[in-house]
């Protein structure tokens, strides 16, 4: 009996497991080069010759052109890693495929693939208790903070010294935005500019707007400016009806010329009579009425962006109107300084020292596209880390020590554990030791020295991490080397590889239609 068409591929039992395991595995091994700070660097191009280099796993696997269903699922893992905190993308990609790989070791002595996922789980528990355990600071301070933005940027091209630099950028950034009920990040945004080098990377507060003034003549800026936003067209309005009219004479040419050139004088005068400096409309503007607006002194941008609209509207407290008619002095917005600056061919204007809002900009500068593009995502990852360790509490020593701690602590709980789910949960913990063992690799250390003398460490009762230092890397505590990363991190990371993995290992059949 047939049940399925004849093109319907089916692969079942071991293939099927098999299958779904290599495919997560060689997902996890696409990015497992670019952890740490040492970690290399991929070039990814596209069909049409597009070229994005990065070490940002999120990136890397969102660039990818990955087809096989099981392989998505790790994609995913990254997706949600970076949604929710921003982070350790590497690093819970890494885990989910190592766990698959002990998954597969498992499945071969006969292990039920029930029995992995319910000692997974338990391992995935006993390791997010084994973070709560190991917070330093529940209420990061601005040193702590300082260290957790520099050790999510350090070896994201960035360069060591621009770290240090760039931390204290991402740290005053969400500063400015905190409040009691936490850290707006909405209010943070990341602008960049081709044209310098990293540490030209400045804060602003306010916001940064790509867009050219409506005239030259216009001035480049404005000390205390009172802003009007018009979501309209500033032209000659049309009929809703078709009509022809017919003009016999000069005379009559030029009565229906003057009363366009009048209409748009309206314009000018209302937008003048409003007291408002700088207006930023939506709409097009009649070339027409350029000379007045510019005999008026005001500064008027065009065809400005919605996103834009909203940002200046956030920052200013201006209100949307839809016409000029519209405008009441209560619609109008204020700002300490609206300035036009030039950066080559291009122009940008800040709207700095809003009135209604926190709003601050991160100006990224950088030498080339490909850079500032990596920097923008660096400074990304930072200003969400922070955000997390600000809003979600808690830091906790990094370089691969807590990781040390989780897999230390699972193997001493497991020997507690009845019947093959031992196994699984040992299995666990073996699974986490890639992280240090990876981290090992890339610092140019043997990854098996590095993994025996930081268990004797911590057997000891010293923290103890990976530090890079020189052309290798060095066992030292992280904590005096200020290495620390977001606890919030590290739970995501736990969780999402756990449930990735298990999904993937309860997978006994794939039906794929054609």
């Amino acid at each position: 009996m047939f049940i399925l068409s004849e093109d319907t591929e089916r692969t079942r039992g071991d293939d099927a497991q098999s299958s779904n395991i290599s495919a997560g595995k060689a997902v996890s091994e696409s990015v497992r080069t670019t952890l740490g700070p040492r970690g290399m660097d991929k070039m990814l191009v596209s069909d049409d010759g597009d070229v994005v280099i990065t070490n940002d796993g999120a990136t890397i696997l969102d660039e990818m052109d990955i087809e096989h269903p099981a392989a998505q699922m790790l994609v995913e893992v990254a997706e949600t890693q970076e949604e929710e905190v921003g982070d350790g993308t590497t690093t819970a990609s890494i885990l989910a495929g190592e766990l698959l790989s002990q998954a597969e070791s498992l499945l071969e002595e006969d292990v039920h693939p029930t029995t992995i996922v319910e000692g997974y789980h338990e391992a995935a528990q006993i390791a997010q208790s084994t973070i709560d355990d190991a917070v330093i600071a529940t209420d990061p301070d601005d040193d702590q903070l300082l260290q957790v933005a520099a050790s999510s940027m350090t070896g994201k091209g960035t360069g060591d010294l621009a770290a240090e630099d760039l931390a204290r950028t991402v740290v005053d950034a969400v500063s400015q935005v905190s409040t009691e009920d936490g850290v707006d990040r909405s209010a943070i945004t990341v602008h960049t500019q081709v044209g310098a080098t990293s540490s030209a990377t400045e804060l602003v507060e306010g916001v940064i707007i790509d867009e050219e003034r409506l005239s030259e003549e216009m001035p480049r800026s404005v000390e205390d400016a009172q802003i009007a936003i018009v979501e309209d067209d500033l032209e000659i309005k049309e009929a809703n009806v078709d009509a022809e009219y017919q003009v016999s004479n000069v005379d009559q040419l030029n009565a229906a010329i003057e009363a366009e050139t009048g209409q748009l004088q309206e314009y000018a005068e209302a937008l003048a009579a409003t007291n408002a400096d700088v207006v930023f409309v939506d709409g097009d503007i009649d070339d027409r009425l350029t000379a007045d607006l510019v005999g008026h002194g005001l500064l008027v941008f065009e065809d400005v962006d919605s996103d834009d609209i909203e940002s200046i509207r956030a920052a200013t407290g201006a209100s949307r109107v839809g016409s000029v008619d519209a405008i009441e002095d209560e619609d109008l917005g204020s700002a300490e300084n609206v300035s036009v600056e030039k950066y080559g061919e291009e122009e940008l204007i800040f709207v700095e020292g809003g009135a209604a809002s926190k709003a601050v900009t991160v100006f990224a500068r950088g030498s080339t596209d490909h850079v500032v593009d990596e920097l923008e995502r660096s400074l990304t990852d930072a200003l969400d880390v922070v955000t997390a360790a600000v809003d979600a509490g808690g830091v906790v020593a990094g370089a691969g020590a807590i990781e040390i701690e989780i897999a230390d602590r699972i193997r001493d709980e497991a020997a507690g554990i009845e019947g093959r789910k031992q196994l699984a949960v040992e299995a666990y913990a073996d699974a986490v030791d890639v992280l240090p063992r990876t981290l090992a690799e890339n610092t140019g250390m043997d990854p098996i020295d590095a993994l025996v003398d930081l268990r004797a460490e911590h057997d000891s009762g010293a923290t103890a991490g990976l530090i890079s230092e020189g052309q290798t890397g060095i066992i030292a505590d992280p904590i005096d080397h200020g290495v620390l990363d977001p606890a919030a991190v590290k739970h995501e990371a736990i969780e999402s590889a756990t449930e990735a993995s298990t999904m993937i290992v309860r997978i006994d059949d794939v039906i794929a239609s054609n």
